[in-house]
C-alpha cells in the first residue's frame, strides 16, 4: 500500500504561481510512475501531467504545456507540480496518483493509488 498526501493548494490570482507537493509513504520501495489529475465541479477527471520513476520521461496535457512542470525527488518520496501563469480555467481539485511499474499513462483508471486532493482556485 502507498499513501499519498497532497499539499500546496490555495487561492491565487490569474497569472500567479503555485507549487503542489505530493508526499508518498508506505511501500515506496517499488517503482511508481506519478501523475497529477484535476477535476473541476461538474466535469470529468482530467489528466494534467505524469512522470516516470526515474524522471526521464514526462507527459503534459496540451492545456498546461509550457506553464506547468512536474518533478520528483525519490529520496524524499515526493512529487511536485510547479504551476505558473495560472488561469481561472485551472481551478479544480488536484489529485496526485501513483502507478506501479513506473510507466506513465494519461488514463486515470490505470493508476493504483490516489491522494485526497488539494483545491486550487484561480481568480480572474
Amino acid at each position: 500500500q502507498v499513501q499519498l498526501v497532497e499539499s500546496g493548494g490555495g487561492l491565487v490570482q490569474a497569472g500567479g504561481s503555485l507549487r503542489l507537493s505530493c508526499a508518498a509513504s508506505g511501500r515506496t520501495s517499488s517503482n511508481y510512475a506519478m501523475a497529477w489529475f484535476r477535476q473541476a465541479p461538474g466535469k470529468e477527471r482530467q489528466f494534467v501531467t505524469a512522470i516516470n520513476w526515474s524522471g526521464s520521461n514526462t507527459n503534459y496535457a496540451d492545456s498546461v504545456k509550457g506553464r506547468f512542470t512536474i518533478s520528483r525527488d525519490n529520496a524524499k518520496n515526493t512529487v511536485y507540480l510547479q504551476m505558473n501563469s495560472l488561469k481561472p480555467e485551472d481551478t479544480a481539485v488536484y489529485y496526485c496518483a501513483a502507478r506501479r511499474g513506473g510507466i506513465v499513462t494519461i488514463m486515470w483508471s490505470l493508476y493504483d493509488y490516489w491522494g485526497q486532493g488539494t483545491q486550487v482556485t484561480v481568480s480572474s
